[in-house]
């Protein structure tokens, strides 16, 4: 269970980008976080982790989601990754075992075959020691991928996965999310392509700087609810944003 409690985050003193956000999802879901450019989407989730300045609280199993660091994994937007880091594809997966205590240890073989299965799982192991500045935005994504899946965690962020990522990929993700699913995590991706909702989510969060709804998929992506959190201009017929 995950739960969220007053979340507010205010930029400068006095703007808010999100404004008291509260909900609770009992059981392992994809959740899609949903809303227009600026509603403040990502610094929702960032709140949550308390990566940057926020009010409220964030409870994993009633316990506080910070004390829980270790089961979460975070994968934050490409644009913001540096991809001239000169690290290769092995070891930037490798990074997903230091939340489990091998930071500053030496990896064993054992952990080694557990970051070339990750690359196996992901279609990335022919890429394993290439610098990560060699890929394409859809092999890097699933270079991210890899490193969750070596990390083991509970809760998963992603943020804007599918951004500039070819189908192969992203299909490729969502197949391991789902199995993710499965085995009792929860995933909360922000995302911006109202074609592929009900594929994709099991539940929602409709954000416009405030908490428009949140719920099951089907309830909650209904036209009046799209309305309220994109405005009049949109008609949404088949799922589609036009």
């Amino acid at each position: 269970m995950i739960a969220v409690e007053n979340l507010s985050v205010t930029y400068d003193g006095r703007t808010n980008a999100v404004e008291k956000v509260n909900f609770t999802f009992e059981e392992p879901s994809i959740v899609g976080i949903l809303g227009p450019n600026g509603a403040g989407k990502s610094t929702l989730i960032k709140g949550m982790l308390k990566l940057i300045p926020s009010e409220g609280q964030t409870y994993y199993n009633d316990v506080l989601l910070k004390k829980v660091q270790r089961k979460v994994a975070y994968v934050e937007q490409k644009s913001a990754i540096d991809y001239t880091f000169p690290i290769t594809v092995k070891d930037c997966v490798s990074l997903g075992l230091y939340p489990s205590g091998k930071l500053f240890k030496k990896i064993s073989n054992e952990d080694w075959k557990k970051v070339d299965n990750a690359l196996e799982k992901v279609k990335m192991i022919d890429f394993k020691n290439k610098q990560i500045g060699a890929l394409s935005g859809g092999q890097f994504q699933r270079v991210l991928m890899a490193r969750t899946l070596v990390q083991q965690a509970d809760l998963i962020f992603l943020d804007e996965p599918f951004v500039g990522i070819d189908a192969v990929s992203e299909k490729i993700i969502m197949e391991i999310l789902f199995e993710f699913r499965n085995q009792g995590k929860t995933i909360f991706i922000v995302h911006h392509d109202l074609g592929k909702v009900k594929d994709y989510f099991d539940k929602l969060i409709l954000m416009n700087h405030h908490l428009v709804t949140y719920g099951d998929t089907e309830d909650v992506f209904v036209d009046k609810n799209l309305i309220a959190t994109y405005g009049d201009s949109i008609i949404v017929k088949g799922g589609e944003e036009k």
